[in-house]
């Protein structure tokens, strides 16, 4: 089998401007095709993870056996020069391509690609509800009154979650957003934010869990600060209450906050989480598929990962691929936590993209026992969007 063409898609999403998943699709000479998705449907960069697919696919994909997964990310590794260094542009290019190789791998053989991680671990994945700053609802909202926030989680309990996640400092008071919550919190500031998860944990009583999102917005300081309120909601996990850009951060917090320190969304291979597990800063890792290498190297630092005790949360935040790949990863896992569902995952500009529509029933996930990934894109909506063939 040799791979004979490659179509890249940076989609646009009318009715979310700045939702832009990258999708990649492989085909090959027995009629089998592969899809992948780049972890940077968010923010910026999607446009460049398109492009570095591309530049992949015309340096090393036509005429390769797709079959050799672990030979072709080494050499995406080493050839690329930039992978040694490395960065979440050519990092997501690689988890997209490497993500569609296995797929094509799973229906070449007929099996559901959690059976070539190792077979089922895990039958069912209890789910959370994330992001509910942002409601959780069929449309995007700004939630900025604690009571809002109590509404939202109760929307998402009603669905069955016995588990939702949140960041309440992205907000002020006055609605706008900051960035930088570097500098420790005033009082106002403390009260607000903490009235936001307490109101929370109110509305859904003590046996939901709830997962304190920070965004690395935080320094060392405020985030011990706010750690305070961690503590005192009794919050399943805190994540990503500093950066990583120096892990030494990230030891001073777990040092300082009694709660189970989350994080890894923007590390990208089992080098960049081994600070992290050596000095055990983080107790819940986040990979993402879409991010970290695809499978061949998410099953590798999941793996990793298990030598220091750490539980495995795959972040997904991005299409129906990004959510089809995660199931078959923590399906195949035994040291799997809970899976992540976005607000985004249950909106329609995002649903429609791809034909299945993977959701939860009651709070928990069941993978698909299709062979492959188990998702095709929706050509008619994906060829609305900017889109490439290399053959």
């Amino acid at each position: 089998m040799k791979i004979t063409h490659v179509e890249v898609f940076d989609i646009h999403c009318p009715k979310r401007t700045a939702w832009n998943p990258v999708f990649v699709r492989i085909h090959t000479d027995e009629g089998i095709c592969g899809v992948g998705e780049a972890g940077l449907a968010y923010d910026w960069g999607h446009s460049a993870a398109a492009a570095m697919i591309k530049e992949i696919s015309e340096a090393v994909l036509i005429g390769f056996n797709p079959f050799n997964t672990e030979l072709l990310w080494s050499r995406m590794l080493r050839e690329s020069f930039w992978g040694l260094g490395g960065g979440p542009v050519l990092y997501s290019a690689m988890s997209a391509i490497d993500t569609a190789l296995w797929d094509i791998k799973g229906k070449a053989l007929g099996v559901p690609v959690y059976q070539l991680l190792g077979g089922k671990v895990n039958d069912k994945l209890r789910t959370y509800a994330s992001q509910l700053q942002f409601d959780w609802d069929s449309e995007i909202s700004k939630l900025i009154e604690p009571e809002q926030y109590a509404e939202a989680a109760l929307k998402a309990v009603d669905e069955g979650y016995d588990a939702v996640k949140v960041d309440p400092i992205v907000y002020n008071g006055d609605g706008s957003s900051s960035f930088d919550r570097t500098k420790l919190f005033t009082k106002p500031q403390m009260r607000l934010f903490g009235d936001r998860l307490r109101a929370i944990r109110d509305a859904v009583g003590d046996d939901v869990d709830i997962i304190f999102e920070s965004h690395s917005l935080m320094g060392a300081a405020s985030a011990i600060q706010m750690g305070r309120v961690v503590e005192e909601v009794g919050c399943m996990m805190y994540e990503e209450p500093v950066n990583y850009l120096n892990p030494a951060v990230h030891k001073k917090v777990s040092e300082n906050v009694n709660v189970p320190i989350a994080g890894g969304e923007r590390l990208y291979h089992r080098w960049d989480v081994r600070p992290y597990f050596e000095d055990q800063s983080i107790d819940v890792l986040q990979p993402d598929v879409g991010l970290c290498g695809g499978f061949t190297e998410a099953k590798k630092v999941c793996d990793y990962a298990d030598v220091y005790d750490i539980r495995i949360q795959a972040h997904v935040c991005g299409g129906p691929v990004a959510t089809a790949a995660s199931l078959h990863l923590e399906t195949a896992i035994p040291n799997f936590l809970i899976h992540e569902h976005h607000t985004y995952a249950i909106k329609d500009w995002n649903r429609e993209l791809c034909l299945q529509d993977p959701q939860p029933v009651d709070g928990f996930f069941q993978v698909t026992e299709v062979p492959g990934i188990g998702i095709e894109l929706n050509d008619a909506i994906v060829k609305k969007s900017p889109n490439v063939t290399i053959k």
